[in-house]
């Protein structure tokens, strides 16, 4: 689908949520769209593996709010997991690694920025609850939609 989250935003006004403008594009797509996944860590990258590893993604997106210490959540094995696996894209309240090689693989990475460590094994993640960070509430199967002008969420598509 073709789209741009400028005119998403003009078209439908009060029923989308944009998120601040913080985040960085460090994957092989520019533009990704899908149906959201959400999960949150504390420094604890494993249930993500997990989840990119061993389930498609249906063209969907996983958002992921990672608490505690600074670490990467995400470097080029997990972007190659959600490559294969038919992950639209991924959405960081966090750092990422290997930005070279992520910037190759064809799935769209969003992140505050970069941090070479690695995630510590500490805790198990929440999967598929409600998320807040940057000014949005992230909600399991809506939409978002991202692009080189920002991210945004809608409760239903955009089409």
């Amino acid at each position: 689908m073709e789209f741009y989250t400028a005119d998403i935003c003009d078209k439908y006004g009060n029923q989308i949520q944009v998120l601040e403008p913080n985040y960085k594009s460090y994957g092989g797509k520019t533009k990704s769209s899908g149906k959201i996944v959400t999960i949150k860590l504390f420094e604890d990258n494993s249930d993500l593996v997990t989840l990119l590893r061993d389930n498609q993604g249906d063209g969907r997106v996983v958002v992921v709010d990672v608490q505690g210490d600074y670490c990467a959540v995400v470097g080029d094995n997990l972007m190659k997991f959600a490559n294969k696996n038919n992950w639209a894209a991924i959405v960081i309240n966090g750092y990422v690694r290997d930005t070279i090689e992520t910037a190759k693989i064809p799935v769209g990475l969003w992140a505050l920025g970069t941090y070479p460590q690695k995630s510590k094994k500490k805790a198990k993640a929440e999967l598929n609850t409600k998320i807040s960070f940057a000014g949005v509430e992230f909600v399991p199967d809506e939409y978002l939609y991202a692009d080189s002008d920002g991210i945004i969420t809608k409760k239903s598509p955009a089409v």
